[in-house]
Parts: C-alpha cells; sequence; structure tokens
C-alpha cells in the first residue's frame, strides 16, 4: 500500500499546504480519501492524476474536506472518464446531489455510484476499510485501510493505515489504530491555543500514551497557519508524554506500507 499526503492543510490556507486529501494505491485500485481545496492540484501531481481514481471516500462533510469535488468531477469529464464511486458517511449521496444541482451543467456528465458507511467494515478500490465515528463538531469517521485480500495469506493482522479525520484525541481512537503500520492525526494547533473540536500536541502526547494501543508512527496532519514555526515545540509537547515515532505530514509526502 502507498500512501500520499495530498494535502496536509486545513481550513485556513498556509500557502504551503493544501487542504485535507489522501491518496491510497493498492493492487487492486486507487482511493481519493477527502478532496479539499487544492488536492486536484496535488493529485495530478502524482502518477494516478484525477483520471486514476476509483473511488472517493469521505471523512465528513465540511467545506475543506469536500470543496474540490465538483472541480474533480468536471475535469474527470473533460477528460472522458465518466464513472466514479463516492462514499462517506450519511448525506453524501445528497451533498453531491446538492452541489451538482448548484452547477447543473455537470449533471448528467458523471456515472456516479455513491455509498454511503459508518461505523463498520466495507471494501471500497482494492481497500479492506473500517470506519470508527470521532469527536469533532460534525459527524466524521476515522478510517483504518488494508489492501483487499492482504489477510488472505494467513497475516492475523495486515499492515494498515488510519486516518483520524478531524477529531478530538481520545483513548478509544488510538485502540482503534492499535497494530497499524502508521497513524495519521489531526493536530491542528500548538498548545497556546485553545481549541475544540482538534487536539493540541499535548493532549494528542498524553492520549498515545495512555491508550491501550500501540502504532508504528504517527503523521501529524491538518495543520492550521497557527502551527507554522512551532513545530519542534509541538514535536517536544508530544515527546514529553509519548516516546514514539512522531512526524510532521507534507504535501506530497509519500509512504510505502509492507
Amino acid at each position: 500500500m502507498r500512501v500520499t499526503f495530498l494535502g496536509t492543510g486545513s481550513a485556513m490556507p498556509t500557502g504551503e499546504r493544501f487542504q485535507t486529501g489522501i491518496l491510497l494505491e493498492s493492487a487492486g485500485g486507487t482511493l481519493l480519501v477527502d478532496c479539499g481545496s487544492g488536492v486536484l492540484h496535488g493529485l495530478q501531481r502524482t502518477e494516478v492524476g484525477y483520471e486514476g481514481i476509483d473511488a472517493v471516500l469521505l471523512t465528513h462533510h465540511h467545506l475543506d474536506h469536500v470543496s474540490d469535488l465538483m472541480a474533480l468531477l468536471k475535469a474527470r469529464w473533460l477528460a472522458g472518464a465518466t464513472e466514479l464511486t463516492v462514499a462517506g458517511p450519511e448525506g453524501t449521496e445528497d451533498l453531491v446531489t446538492d452541489l451538482l444541482g448548484v452547477h447543473d451543467y455537470l449533471q448528467g456528465r458523471m456515472d456516479l455510484t455513491f455509498r454511503e458507511v459508518g461505523p463498520e467494515s466495507f471494501s471500497l478500490a482494492g481497500f479492506d476499510v473500517t470506519g470508527f465515528e470521532v469527536r469533532h463538531s460534525m459527524y466524521c469517521l476515522a478510517y483504518r485501510f488494508a489492501e483487499s485480500g492482504s489477510s488472505a495469506s494467513g497475516d492475523s493482522d495486515p499492515p494498515a493505515f488510519v486516518f483520524s479525520g478531524d477529531t478530538e484525541a481520545f483513548p478509544e481512537l488510538v485502540e482503534f489504530a492499535d497494530g497499524a503500520a502508521v497513524l495519521a492525526h489531526d493536530c491542528s494547533f500548538p498548545d497556546s491555543v485553545d481549541v475544540d473540536n482538534h487536539p493540541t500536541p499535548s493532549e494528542l502526547g498524553a492520549v498515545l500514551a495512555e491508550a491501550d494501543g500501540e502504532v508504528g508512527r504517527v503523521y501529524l496532519t491538518h495543520l492550521y497557519p497557527h502551527t507554522d514555526g512551532h513545530h519542534d515545540e509541538m514535536l517536544d509537547s508530544i515527546g514529553e508524554r509519548y516516546d514514539g515515532d512522531v512526524r510532521f505530514a507534507s504535501d506530497g509526502l509519500s509512504i510505502d506500507i509492507d
């Protein structure tokens, strides 16, 4: 499985980070997780490109996670790729249908298949996926991904990637990620910012240390401009509480999970 961070920013642009988007590639397919502003450009910088996506999976419906959806549909239509599966929490079909109602010239151009998912296991675009409800201002799902069929060889715990979506830090989420090779977790602000619905480094570090779950590596993402110039102190704050491997994600970063 290859994981590429297309956008590691947030609703407030930094000038260096697109909004949220992650590309997952496996032998069985390609999956785009979230599609915020700039993600279409980030996608086109990969070998997959916007024509090579088999499905889009949304964590939730906030604007910085869906704002490039219509741009993606138009680009695919113009390129002749007219089929796409769009999956996400309840209301995803209504969201896309309403957006197409605003941009009515796109209606009928795409053969769209919708799937609405919840805290459950399902297969999508070459991946076995499990959803997990997290703590955010809007209903939001974290997802655990493994390549479809990766457990058929007898592995009891196939290599996994977990994306937190937008969320506070809480032990059950880390336990959901137990055994994953990589956890990409929201860490939107430094400790100096008083915030709800997103974790600060001290909060995340404490939960990572206290939860009954272990992950191979943690990447921090969904970064607001407030984090600029504070990366070292954020890592130090986490490191005071948690001694695992924690790094900042960046746009264009690709990692292979074997």
